[in-house]
């Protein structure tokens, strides 16, 4: 009965998560109103078109870090407070303003911060956590806020100072301001901030339009004009205006699919001048009426004759919006997370009693998530029309998948579970970077100019990334050795050769790939910059990788460094990788600078300084090593 149990143990293991992964797939049924397929309507914001889905969680990521809204952010987990979705979140948000700014939908993390816009602090009595604010909680205090963010900005554009120079408070002042601004934009998207019953006053505003121009002509002309209609018209003027500024999401259609989305605002005042207002706007207004009529039917009735009504010019935005919404839904990249950590837990256990059912079932719960992992990133690809690589995002999902491949490789190879606490641990590592990165907002943004050329995002970068996860996987292994050498009794002579192996092949590895993505790159540079070589901060880290790890493989052929040698320098590989992906790319410096990060600056050099203290305990005696064995 045991063995027949250890033998089927992994299969049913991965059919259990593999179940659980399925019924992620679930979509949650609406109750009343129909959130799901509101999230289904399509949209322009950030220079793509994309679902109201993806609009509603990448904004509540911006402003409180989750993808979901807790209404009862003061219960405790145990006490079941309400959670509401992304899409009933913005239709709040979008229609009834009135509801969602008592929301505590934004995080702030700075006391001082707190202090200063006179914010409550904790109180289970008053309900507050002391970290999530309403709208309406921040809303008087957005004067004093505002005037906070013009003087830094002003500091900084009369002194040419870096935003890196920013003190702790500075830093969240600038950034609940952009909560400020977004969430700004989202009230203003289908109706004005204002208005209390929207389908009247677009109505209103139709009717007034011909009395309003002739009132506008009239004054402009020194004749006489009924003042009463002129101030109307213009206030409307103005509330619409504003709305289009803010540049909110665009919302409205073109006629026929032909031309550009536009905003709401943009529409209402083009209508003045005597284009006609779209329908679209008029179903909007119709919807967020019976959606803050509490009108379910109503609401689902406009919504599905809105959606029915896109379908013959925008099947196939309309096909995209939905492929989106399944993607967001399958989240595969946390799942893959999820089941890595267990498999990555598993493998390590079997080091230590030995079981080769444990190592079998970590090894079939990588292959699961693997082929989760992988499902992820073709599906990105697809939904972008991209190579997998555009983003710092999807260089770490990137590297992460490429080095689970190898990982799994090296367990095929040696089926001593180390390939699968590899594949495990660096495919939860970078999946754990992919998701803090995704913080700052759509990881599907529009293409830098510079960047927009797939031929060379499908060579240079997927070559130069590889690279990077290869040397990634190199220290990975060094890391093995030195814990369990220092810390355990499981690092034999055998395991310690195996690793020494595994550490050269994926060096050489590494070598080219670093070597031929860097060339590339300077191919691309000359087309792009008109320089093959410019010593940007770059491609100086680019070339340190090739150089390190060719620095590694003639200190092993010259006979200068052996096992212990080379477990070392490859922990230094991890150093220079982490400083030329992320150093250059988040710290301002440089042509492929993409903006200082104050939180990524504090994580590199955390993980720089345990980098440094592996290599100090790599260079202990072997006597200090409780997996202590002659060396030679």
């Amino acid at each position: 009965m045991k063995k027949i149990f250890q033998k089927w143990f992994p299969a049913i293991l991965m059919l259990v998560m593999a179940l659980w992964f399925f019924g992620q797939l679930q979509t949650p049924q609406d109750k009343n109103f129909a959130f799901n397929e509101f999230g289904k309507l399509p949209v322009v914001f950030d220079g793509r078109l994309k679902p109201l889905d993806s609009l509603a969680r990448n904004s509540l990521l911006q402003l409180r870090e989750k993808q979901t809204l807790n209404l009862e952010p003061w219960k405790g987990w145990n006490e079941n407070p309400k959670i509401i979705s992304a899409d009933e979140w913005l239709a709040n948000v979008m229609m009834n303003p009135a509801v969602a700014d008592d929301w505590p939908v934004f995080r702030l993390d700075n006391p001082e911060l707190i202090t200063f816009l006179k914010l409550p602090e904790k109180s289970a009595a008053q309900h507050q956590d002391g970290k999530h604010y309403s709208w309406n909680q921040i809303a008087p205090a957005f004067d004093a806020l505002e005037t906070e963010h013009t003087r830094i900005g002003e500091r900084e554009d009369k002194h040419v100072t870096e935003s890196s120079q920013r003190t702790p408070f500075e830093r969240a002042v600038m950034k609940v301001y952009d909560r400020a601004v977004l969430y700004t934009q989202l009230r203003n998207t289908i109706e004005p901030q204002n208005s209390d019953n929207w389908k009247q006053e677009l109505t209103d505003y139709e009717n007034l339009i011909p009395s309003g121009t002739a009132a506008v002509r009239a004054q402009q002309s020194g004749q006489n004009y009924d003042t009463n209609v002129f101030n109307a018209f213009l206030g409307e003027l103005q509330r619409f205006n504003f709305m289009s500024k803010l540049e909110t999401p665009l919302i409205v259609p073109p006629e026929n699919n032909s031309g550009d989305w536009k905003r709401v605002g943009t529409v209402l005042l083009e209508a003045a001048k005597g284009e006609r207002i779209s329908t679209a706007v008029q179903d909007d207004a119709s919807m967020a009426d019976a959606f803050k009529n509490g009108d379910a039917a109503g609401f689902n009735s406009v919504l599905a004759d809105y959606r029915a009504s896109l379908i013959p010019d925008f099947s196939r935005a309309m096909a995209k919006s939905r492929a989106e919404v399944f993607f967001n839904q399958m989240q595969p990249f946390y799942n893959a997370m999820v089941i890595y950590v267990l498999a990555g837990s598993l493998a390590i256990f079997s080091w230590f009693n030995l079981s080769e059912s444990l190592r079998r079932s970590a090894v079939w719960l990588i292959a699961l998530a693997f082929a989760i992992h992988t499902t992820g990133l073709i599906y990105r690809i697809v939904l972008q029309g991209r190579p997998p690589v555009t983003n710092l995002y999807s260089s770490a999902i990137f590297i992460g998948w490429g080095a689970v491949i190898l990982g799994i490789i090296l367990e095929k190879f040696y089926k001593n579970g180390i390939g699968a606490v590899v594949s495990a641990g660096m495919g939860f590592i970078t999946l754990i970077i992919a998701q803090n990165l995704a913080l700052d907002g759509d990881t599907m943004e529009m293409m830098r100019a510079v960047l927009d050329t797939n031929f060379w995002l499908a060579t240079h970068v997927v070559a130069v990334t590889t690279g990077y996860a290869s040397t990634f996987v190199a220290g990975f292994l060094a890391l093995i050795y030195i814990v369990r050498g220092v810390f355990t009794k499981t690092l034999d002579e055998a395991t310690g050769k195996s690793l020494a192996r595994m550490i050269y092949g994926i060096v050489c590895f590494a070598t080219l790939f670093s070597f031929v993505g860097t060339v590339l790159g300077g191919i691309w540079a000359d087309q792009s910059w008109g320089r093959f070589w410019g010593w940007d901060p770059k491609e100086n880290g680019a070339l340190i990788i090739v150089l390190w790890n060719a620095l590694i493989l003639h200190l092993r052929w010259g006979g200068m460094i052996r096992e212990r040698g080379l477990v070392v320098c490859a922990i230094g590989g991890n150093i220079v990788t982490s400083w030329s992906w992320f150093g250059v790319n988040m710290l301002g410096i440089g042509l492929h600078s993409y903006g200082f990060t104050d939180a990524a600056f504090k994580w590199l050099v955390l993980f720089v300084a345990s980098q440094v203290g592996f290599i100090v305990l790599g260079s202990l005696p072997s006597k200090m090593w409780k997996s202590f064995f002659a060396r030679a």
